[in-house]
Parts: structure tokens; C-alpha cells; sequence
């Protein structure tokens, strides 16, 4: 059976990640919020994700609730808190020791539409350590090329903007921010069929998150 490590073990390392993800909030492109985590609920997210601090994934889990960019629209997933389901809980990951195979995907953000952002790990047929895009317009995963680490580090860069250019409406920003975490925003024709186009003139209401998440 495969070594269960404590959460002290995964927590105190040398060279953890989030010295890196600092220096990148401090130059980032993009709004970003840093949500605050209670310390001992980062570091049980920690113990049943079972991935040190060393890796930006376990940096998130233990040192903040997740990160938020341009206002709300994009959801990095960390200790959990604001509104935001934490890693383990996002993943139903419960005790490690109880764990017989890891999970096909591990989901590690959200965006405001229900699109979702996952590590493969053998279940989504792309490529193990890439970081897939569920989109609600196309109702499919693709690959994004890059592994977590670099989607952290990408979102707070202009990458978003080119990448939602196409699901974006002009008064996006204002109704994203008016929402709270818990809540995205349905629209309505779906975005999947083409009369959701043009986006200024379908119907959006928020909706609690997990509807969202139903509903697609």
C-alpha cells in the first residue's frame, strides 16, 4: 500500500511553491483576489490531496481559499472558502488511506459559465498532467497544452481575454462582479446552440453554482 504522508510532511518542504505564485500575483495582468484560507481546513485539503507544497497545487491547497481573476469569472481552486468548494472536496477526495486507484480527472477551476478546468489523469483520453477546458459551448474537453503549474502562472496573464474572446458579452464584467462565488450566470439559449449568438441578447441570470454545474 502506498505510503500515507501527514500533512505536516506535505506541508513543511523546501523550495514550496508558493514563493513562485507570489512573485507572479505581484506582476500580474489581470485582476486577482487571493481568498484566505483557515490553516488547519488548507491543510487537511493538503493530507487528502496527498501532493506537498512544493507543487503549485499543494501551494494553493495550504496557503490560500483560491484565487479569483477578472472579478469572479475565473475560479483557481485552493483551500476552499468565499463561496468556493476546496480541492479535495471539488474532487471527492475524503480519506487517502481509503483510496484504492487516484481519480480519472481532478478538477482545478471554474470560470462563471460552468466550464471546467481539469487535470488528466488517464480518464479524459488527452494526455496524463495536461490541463483540459470543459466548455459549456461545445460540451467537450480539450487540451490546453500545458500542465497546472503554467495554467496558474497563464490566468493571471492576458491569456484569458483571448481565450473567453468568443464567450464574453459587453457588460460581462459588471455582471459577473455583482455575483457571489457561489453563483455563475446561466444563459439562455444555451451557449452550445447557435441562437445563444449574439451573447448581448440572450437571457443571463445568476444561479447557484452548482445548478450551473447540473444543468450542463
Amino acid at each position: 500500500m502506498t505510503h500515507v504522508r501527514t500533512a505536516d510532511e506535505l506541508a513543511d518542504v523546501d523550495d514550496p511553491a508558493w514563493a513562485v505564485l507570489q512573485e507572479a500575483l505581484a506582476e500580474a495582468a489581470r485582476p486577482a483576489t487571493v481568498l484566505p484560507v483557515d490553516p488547519a481546513a488548507g491543510r487537511d485539503v493538503l493530507f487528502r490531496l496527498q501532493v506537498t507544497a512544493r507543487s503549485m497545487l499543494g501551494a494553493l491547497a495550504v496557503n490560500c481559499g483560491g484565487l479569483v481573476i477578472d472579478d469572479g469569472w475565473l475560479r483557481i481552486l485552493g483551500g476552499g472558502g468565499s463561496g468556493l468548494p476546496d480541492l479535495a472536496t471539488a474532487n471527492n477526495l475524503d480519506d487517502p488511506e481509503q483510496v484504492a486507484v487516484p481519480p480519472p480527472y481532478l478538477t482545478v477551476a471554474y470560470d462563471v459559465l460552468g466550464g471546467r478546468f481539469a487535470v488528466d489523469g488517464g480518464g479524459l483520453g488527452i494526455q496524463p498532467g495536461q490541463v483540459c477546458y470543459w466548455a459549456p459551448d461545445t460540451l467537450d474537453w480539450d487540451g490546453l497544452g500545458v500542465g497546472h503549474t503554467d495554467f496558474v502562472l497563464w490566468s493571471l496573464t492576458e491569456g484569458p481575454t483571448q481565450f473567453y474572446a468568443g464567450l464574453r458579452w459587453p457588460t460581462w464584467a459588471e455582471e459577473t462582479r455583482a455575483i457571489p462565488l457561489s453563483q455563475g450566470i446561466a444563459i439562455y439559449p444555451p451557449l452550445f446552440s447557435a441562437e445563444s449568438h449574439p451573447l448581448e441578447d440572450t437571457s443571463r441570470r445568476p444561479v447557484p453554482f452548482e445548478e450551473l454545474l447540473s444543468l450542463e
